[in-house]
């Protein structure tokens, strides 16, 4: 005998309880610190280097190898001051303020410190188109001529790199310098590694600080020591990707817009007539800053402000080198 016939039993699901999400735990602030710095008490932040206590004083202090948007390296020891019970002087750049301490950062220690790294680079490295780094051996009295003569200035791939303000002594001795020839393998930029004082910058925009791109390293060791491609191919052949970010970032010269090489070597190039514009660059939606460096009613490059939260000063091929367009009008 069948069985009767049933209705279906109707099965209701309660709806999902909400998913609590965690809050994040609340970081207490940490106190500020107080410290002394050239007799003066300066008060910064937790985590504040050396270097934003002497900012926040008005304390003017060298820095090459520094830059605000990346991880301090500490290569160029010209930024170094005096922490008392410190056996050594302290890069400023990267050692954090502790409550207490007593920094001294116009010492005679500290200004001998400063002039010889200064001597050492001037010496072997051509400072021609650096001058922060010029007015910065005047303001120390250096004199690079102490560690032999540099060669002539008429060799191959090099110039004078004396420091201003000092004239040629002729000696039997000179110095060994860092001579390679100028590279000039693309339309874009060249690379002048006479020039360069080994501060990373350049590899650090190049990495994973900015454009993760990792085209160019750290070679050689010793006076060797040297930036370049991986194998040293032709830029045309590693993998760059043309941003220029390296340019923004470096500060002698080493790495220069093509188009403001091109104006030096022709003797035309001539920043006191140069106006600069700030505008926005049109080929995306990015919003990136541009600064338009104009000589003659023409732009001779294109940088753009560090401090600009949108990229902190990087950019793209297009919004570095795209100017050609508007000269060709």
């Amino acid at each position: 005998m069948s069985e009767p016939f049933r209705e279906p039993e109707m099965w209701f699901h309660a709806p999902p309880r909400p998913t609590r999400i965690p809050l994040a735990p609340v970081k207490e602030a940490k106190p500020p610190i107080n410290l002394t710095v050239d007799g003066q008490a300066v008060t910064v932040p937790d985590g504040a280097t050396l270097l934003d206590a002497c900012k926040a004083k008005g304390i003017d202090t060298p820095t090459v190898c520094f830059h605000p948007n990346f991880t301090p390296v500490n290569v160029c020891r010209s930024c170094v001051v005096e922490l008392d019970g410190s056996r050594t002087l302290v890069p400023s750049c990267s050692r954090k303020a502790e409550a207490g301490m007593l920094v001294k950062t116009d010492s005679e220690r500290v200004k001998t410190s400063r002039k010889m790294v200064l001597e050492f680079l001037a010496s072997s490295v051509d400072l021609s188109t650096a001058p922060e780094l010029q007015a910065r051996c005047k303001e120390y009295g250096a004199n690079p001529s102490r560690y032999g003569q540099p060669e002539p200035a008429h060799a191959a791939g090099e110039r004078d790199s004396r420091c201003a303000g000092h004239h040629h002594i002729p000696t039997g001795e000179q110095a060994q310098r860092v001579a390679q020839p100028v590279k000039v393998d693309n339309t874009l930029y060249v690379r002048d590694y006479s020039k360069c004082v080994l501060c990373y910058k350049c590899v650090q925009a190049c990495g994973d600080e900015a454009q993760n791109t990792f085209a160019i390293a750290v070679a050689g060791r010793g006076f060797d020591a040297r930036i370049s491609t991986e194998n040293a191919v032709p830029l045309t052949d590693s993998a760059c990707v043309y941003c220029g970010n390296c340019i923004g970032v470096c500060p002698t010269g080493a790495l220069m817009f093509k188009s403001e090489h091109d104006m030096r070597e022709a003797g035309t190039w001539d920043e006191s007539q140069q106006k600069q514009t700030d505008t926005i660059c049109g080929y995306c939606g990015v919003g990136c800053t541009l600064t338009l460096h104009v000589q003659e009613d023409k732009i001779v490059k294109v940088t753009s402000p560090a401090d600009i939260d949108i990229t902190h000063g990087n950019l793209c091929i297009k919004g570095r080198f795209g100017f050609e367009g508007i000269n060709n009008r």
